[in-house]
């Protein structure tokens, strides 16, 4: 009886061994960041809390391994004559998280005085300081200057005088190619939904949007489609379907869709996020900085305890004036944001930088680490050229740190360079024109602005002559990429956030119409043979996880005359009219406002949030100003 019963505890002990054992890894090495060379028997303490959860040494090579439990850590590292470091990590379910310690050798301090590198101008007149909500202490960032003890910017004898110097990029239309020289199709996705936003701004005003404001993508892709969920562990779905086109009875329309998948909110990864706001002078109107205030508390309401938030901010130089501060002290964090005032010049490059330190500085290993870019892209101290600021995107997006940039107010907008911005890092781009666009932001599509499910996805359709003799992509002339782009996986593309849809449209001449669309001679040396297959095209995807540098293969056969329509394909072609009646565009065809304005209401399917109608709207006001 006696050996039973200790059998069946060992049995019990066992199981519940088994039910309570972790199912995540943490694995890293430690190394000297001077040398290079591994660190051994360095201390690795994790933490939970305030609870030491384990402690191990770095073998030989610096290297460790730790079972844990999925959730949130903090990793301090530390070894003899080197400075101690910690590090945020967030352990997922049968994954392994990996860390790379770079530790500093240790150096006398000769002075508390806490003092950040400033990225700023040399010739920066003034500074910044930011005095937390009932304390007295004053943490000034400066450049070793007395701050004022004030949320303000003093800049002797400017003024800034507001003019009508929007800038747009201008974009040429994409133009039929042909099936036989040129079969082949590629892009990066887009989920920017900035150009909507400001359309809608333009005629809520009574006035026509410049025709570069003019993104047909953008328009397309500010709402969702009904796509099914993905399957098999991929991050998206891909749906295809055809139809007549609209404005030109004798092509063809053929829609490729994907879906990102909706991740429950408590399996997202714990948030590290920078809000980078522009405060300069140009920011003082009611639709730029009191709105941004705005929009940013309404996504700090949104915040989850595991998320941190910190506030960076730029006018002629750059500081940070709230710490990264967790989710459950939303008071401090909505103080911080009340005491912006705007006022000086606007150095935005300078900003950036110290952003992104800030973001590094608290990079959560495993989890989600964005900035938060807030201006009307009028930089014009330090770096201030869009290819300066764009190479510094660049290069800050190998840390980790995807970035998300929000567009305000009018008059001096600088949409060019906020999307120029946008595509240089793992980003997406907004344009804010009221607090309504600002809830759906951060309320209805809140996850799928602030986590990215799959980034670098890149679209690559092959035609087939014998039924293609050319074809057109509407829009994204500004996401075009080399064919040879698609398999080289250094090449930088579009990112998908969770429950994002992303929707893009070709306009397709068949092979047996007789209609001239080239003015060219027959190719010499070129053989035109054009096979047997019954196959439209094919659609190839490809994509990496967030975390990772090598990407994935979708493929997809379309077989032609198989093709089916629904309300996705009718309600992003009545859009796609739309954008080229705006754009007064040469392949608009037989466009009208009343035949868009139609087919929207007929295909308007579920429009929970009324964004579907607000279009049809949109409409209405564009046909009476175009008339």
């Amino acid at each position: 009886m006696k050996k039973f019963v200790v059998i069946a505890w060992i049995v019990l002990l066992s199981s519940f061994k088994t039910a309570n054992s972790p199912t995540g890894t943490l694995a890293g090495s430690v190394i000297d960041n001077a040398t290079g060379n591994a660190i051994s028997t360095a201390s690795i303490e994790v933490y939970q809390g305030k609870q030491l959860v384990k402690k191990i040494e770095s073998g030989a090579n610096g290297a460790f391994v730790v079972a844990l439990n999925p959730g949130s850590y903090i990793v301090s590292v530390s070894a003899k004559d080197y400075d101690t470091k910690q590090l945020n990590v967030y352990i997922k379910k049968n994954e392994t998280t990996k860390l790379k310690v770079n530790l500093i050798k240790s150096v006398v301090i000769f002075d508390d005085l806490e003092v950040m590198e400033e990225e700023v101008e040399e010739d920066a007149t003034f500074c910044i300081a930011y005095r937390e909500a009932k304390k007295d202490k004053c943490m000034e960032k400066s450049m070793g200057a007395a701050a004022p003890v004030s949320m303000q910017f003093a800049v002797a004898d400017m003024v800034y005088e507001e003019g009508n110097t929007e800038e747009y990029d201008y974009i040429s239309e994409n133009g039929f190619k042909d099936a036989i020289s040129d079969p082949l199709s590629t892009f990066s996705v887009d989920v920017d939904r900035a150009s909507y936003s400001n359309v809608r701004r333009f005629l809520s005003q009574n006035q026509k949007p410049y025709k570069d404001a003019v993104r047909i993508e953008e328009l397309i892709n500010y709402f969702d489609y009904d796509y099914p969920q993905p399957k098999n562990k991929i991050p998206f779905s891909v749906t295809i379907e055809g139809n007549t086109c609209p404005w030109n009875s004798a092509h063809q329309l053929v829609l490729v869709g994907l879906k990102g998948e909706n991740i429950n909110e408590k399996d997202i990864p714990p948030s590290n996020l920078v809000f980078l706001i522009d405060v300069s002078g140009s920011m003082g109107s009611e639709n730029k900085l009191p709105l941004l205030k705005q929009a940013f508390k309404y996504l700090v309401e949104q915040l989850r305890p595991e998320d941190k938030v910190a506030i960076v901010v730029y006018a002629g130089a750059a500081g940070l004036v709230l710490e990264s501060t967790p989710g459950t002290n939303k008071p401090k964090i909505t103080a911080a944001l009340d005491m912006l005032q705007s006022g000086g010049s606007t150095a935005g490059g300078a900003g950036i930088q110290l952003a992104y330190k800030v973001a590094k500085e608290n990079f959560i290993h495993g989890g989600n680490n964005r900035v938060i870019l807030a201006s009307d892209g009028d930089f014009n101290v330090g770096v201030s050229s869009s290819s300066e600021l764009v190479r510094m995107i660049e290069e800050k997006r190998k840390d980790g740190i995807f970035i998300t940039i929000l567009g305000f107010g009018m008059g001096n907008y600088k949409d060019g360079r906020m999307e120029q911005l946008s595509n240089a890092g793992n980003g997406n781009y907004a344009y804010i024109d009221n607090i309504l666009e600002a809830k759906k932001m951060f309320g209805t599509e809140l996850w799928g602005t602030l986590y990215t499910i799959a980034k670098d996805v890149k679209i690559q359709v092959e035609f087939n002559p014998a039924k293609v003799k050319s074809y057109r992509l509407i829009g994204y002339e500004n996401r075009i990429l080399n064919k040879e782009d698609f398999n080289d996986d250094k090449k930088d593309a579009g990112d998908i956030g969770c429950g994002h849809t992303v929707t893009a449209l070709y306009e397709i001449i068949p092979a047996i119409s007789e209609e001239t669309v080239y003015n060219i001679d027959p190719l010499i040396y070129t053989k035109q043979v054009v096979g047997n297959s019954n196959d439209l095209m094919t659609v190839k995807i490809r994509y990496k996880k967030p975390d990772k540098d090598n990407s994935k293969l979708i493929t997809e056969k379309v077989e032609a005359g198989k093709l089916k329509s629904s309300n996705n394909i009718l309600f992003a072609s009545a859009v796609a009219e739309f954008g080229m009646l705006l754009r007064e565009s040469e392949f608009k065809g037989n466009s009208t406002f009343t035949h868009s304005i139609s087919q929207a209401k007929s295909s308007i399917g579920n429009d929970e949030y009324g964004y579907r109608n607000d279009l049809i709207k949109m409409m209405e006001i564009a046909e009476m100003l175009y008339k």
